[in-house]
């Protein structure tokens, strides 16, 4: 990997093309590097992952919304359109990069990579695939695509902090998944450069969208970001351009929306001839919550086994959970979110409360992605009463193993003293999900397949399962015009293609 020192420039420097961050990405994009088997394997398990979660919310509002909008345009002559999840109809590939960017991203169950910046690099699949089925790509060319797209998106979060600055973590993925549809279609350097530049100026947006009442949009954040990123390409085809440059401009990103004018980012990127990896970096979710929840629910699961006295809030005086920055002033009651203790917050709002995903999964010995966030059980009274006695706090050791670059002893978990009324003191701690490559029970093959298909067993055809598995396994020998198989097709009557409000499309 080549460290890239990325900083503000005055306008009378006239930087450079080849000395821009965005043209740097796109030398990375056409490097035509071969994939490496375990980067194939693991791209081909979130293909998997991707699909299970989106098959899981075909009925869920957002995506019925999205999809409506989609089934609205019908794919141009330019193409043979994109498939969109659930359904047999084709539309305009940007269309089915929204509905199922939406559909992948609803539940907040797919994968992640949390370093300066947080991340879901599984975002980048919907565009890519969408784009590969329109222009008729082979199983190769996509699997090339995704590879870019993950390393230029698990690269820049590396390296660039945007939550600080209240930025959404979408920014990174305008730009990763414009490199991505770049090397899918084998464009040029200055094509990819222009792509690159229009997707990150069109994809900056503000955190409010995972603040205090989260809304619906925050399935629809990444959606926006790769449809933004589709039709970069398709403009910076037509030979438009972008604002250069678009990082290190004096009224670019880094002077006015990050850091600022003394700034410096150091950027990691392979360099020409080395293999992109970085895909291997990331990990997915065994439960459906924010990444940061998933170890907290693991070690709940745990604690509820081995002291049951703890799950009832009659014998519990305090529940004290140590953590990282992050996980404290996000997700914890550091935001001084009053909704992460509201026993009617939004679905939205309770994936992102520690407090409440704790107090649950300790009660429950177990999480479901609907049941656990269902009213009926945030409204239960023995739950929201010790709920109010679960805090979090702040501590520097695991926050410096959040950020550590070893990922060996890099962290998202912590410690918990769970304080009885008799004055016992029940303290464990745990630091990575059991998921994690790290932990107890890392995901595999296995356990991806396992996912799907518990999640697609109460919407699709057992025959239907078995197709998409077996297509999904031999992406790398499926070739051009074959990426339809892909796509899933639910049986007659399990959507309701009427159930969608009407809107102006």
């Amino acid at each position: 990997m080549i460290t890239h020192d990325v900083h503000v420039h005055p306008s009378t420097d006239q930087l450079a093309r080849e000395d821009q961050l965005a043209h740097k990405i796109a030398r990375v994009a056409v490097d035509p590097v071969p994939l490496d088997a375990d980067v194939v394997d693991m791209i081909i398990n979130r293909i998997i992952d991707n699909a299970a979660v989106a098959v899981a919310s075909l009925n869920r509002a957002p995506i019925v919304a999205a999809r409506a909008q989609a089934l609205a345009h019908a794919p141009s002559s330019g193409g043979t359109g994109a498939g969109v999840f659930g359904v047999a109809d084709r539309v305009s590939p940007e269309w089915a990069a929204w509905a199922n960017g939406v559909a992948v991203r609803e539940l907040d169950y797919h994968d992640t990579f949390l370093a300066a910046e947080y991340s879901h690099p599984g975002d980048n699949i919907p565009p890519l695939l969408a784009v590969a089925q329109h222009t008729g790509a082979s199983g190769a060319d996509l699997l090339r695509g995704i590879a870019t797209g993950y390393e230029i998106h698990v690269d820049l979060v590396k390296a660039i902090c945007l939550h600080r600055h209240k930025i959404d973590h979408v920014a990174h993925l305008g730009p990763s998944a414009a490199a991505g549809l770049g090397t899918l279609l084998g464009l040029d350097v200055e094509t990819i450069f222009q792509a690159v530049g229009q997707a990150l100026h069109t994809t900056t947006a503000t955190r409010q969208s995972r603040k205090g009442e989260i809304s619906t949009w925050k399935a629809h954040a990444p959606a926006f970001a790769g449809k933004m990123a589709v039709e970069a390409v398709d403009r910076a085809l037509r030979g438009q351009t972008s604002p250069v440059p678009i990082y290190e401009g004096e009224d670019g990103v880094i002077a006015w929306m990050l850091d600022g004018p003394e700034a410096h980012y150091h950027v990691p990127l392979p360099e020409a001839g080395e293999a992109k990896r970085a895909i291997l970096d990331t990990y997915t979710k065994e439960h459906s919550a924010e990444y940061q929840a998933q170890a907290w629910i693991d070690l709940a699961r745990k604690i509820h086994r081995e002291h049951p006295q703890a799950t009832d809030a009659a014998n519990v005086d305090s529940v004290r959970i140590k953590t990282s920055h992050h996980t404290h002033y996000v997700i914890g009651s550091g935001a001084n979110d009053p909704q992460k203790y509201s026993p009617t917050a939004s679905r939205e709002t309770l994936d992102h409360s520690i407090p409440y995903i704790f107090t649950v999964a300790l009660q429950d010995g177990l999480w479901h992605h609907e049941d656990s966030y269902a009213p009926e059980r945030a409204a239960r009274p023995d739950t929201v009463k010790l709920w109010h006695r679960v805090t979090t706090e702040e501590d520097p050791e695991w926050t410096r193993r959040y950020h550590s670059l070893d990922i060996a002893e890099k962290a998202f978990g912590g410690s918990v003293d769970i304080t009885l009324t008799d004055g016992t003191v029940i303290h464990d701690e745990i630091a990575v999900a059991d998921a994690h490559p790290l932990g107890a029970r890392p995901f595999a093959r296995e356990q991806y397949i396992a996912k799907f298909r518990t999640l697609a067993e109460p919407v699709l055809d057992p025959a239907e399962m078995d197709r998409f598995l077996t297509a999904v396994q031999r992406v790398d020998e499926l070739g051009a015009g074959e990426l339809d198989q892909l796509n899933i097709t639910a049986p007659a009557g399990a959507i309701d293609l009427n159930a969608a409000p009407k809107g102006l499309f």
